[in-house]
């Protein structure tokens, strides 16, 4: 059986910790491939990482408060893309909003857990789960080009909390 590594942030840890080790790997990453980590992209990545809520395009503009200046939205859009495509940012559709990847580096297709209550988003990277849809899709005559599957319910900490 898989071992599904669930990574649901504890309100409590430190988001530091979290927003870091991003930083860390995309600076390695934008090393690697050779590719400019600017200081927007580099701020759009920090806000991302800094909460666990998923956030939208227009939340993360009115925190890129540079010089007292707002931002244009292409702005953020140029560097969401940009993360979304070197595998540090994912795009939940059902709520238009970005998380940050807590899987940067690995292989993976996740499956998020989203808290109805908290709004915290968990990140589950569960092969079995990807393997099952992409066998019953064949066997459907469907060709998958992308896996996102959303689960919404309620963390284990606000089931605690009642």
């Amino acid at each position: 059986m898989e071992a599904l590594p669930v990574r649901f942030p504890s309100r409590q840890h430190n988001h530091s910790s979290c927003v870091n080790k991003l930083l860390g790997d995309a600076e390695e990453e934008c090393r690697r491939q050779k590719l400019r980590f600017t200081e927007h992209r580099r701020k759009v990545l920090e806000i991302i990482a800094s909460s666990h809520k998923p956030l939208g395009a227009y939340d993360i503009l009115e925190q890129m408060n540079f010089s007292g200046r707002r931002q244009a939205p292409v702005v953020a859009y140029r560097a969401l893309d940009f993360l979304i495509n070197l595998g540090l940012v994912h795009r939940l559709n059902s709520l238009n909003a970005f998380v940050a990847c807590m899987a940067v580096g690995e292989d993976h297709t996740a499956q998020f857990l989203i808290c109805r209550q908290c709004k915290n988003v968990g990140e589950l990277n569960s092969n079995r789960v990807s393997e099952r849809i992409e066998k019953d899709a064949v066997e459907a005559g469907f060709q998958v080009d992308q896996q996102l599957v959303e689960i919404i319910g309620i963390c284990y900490e606000c089931a605690e909390s009642g």
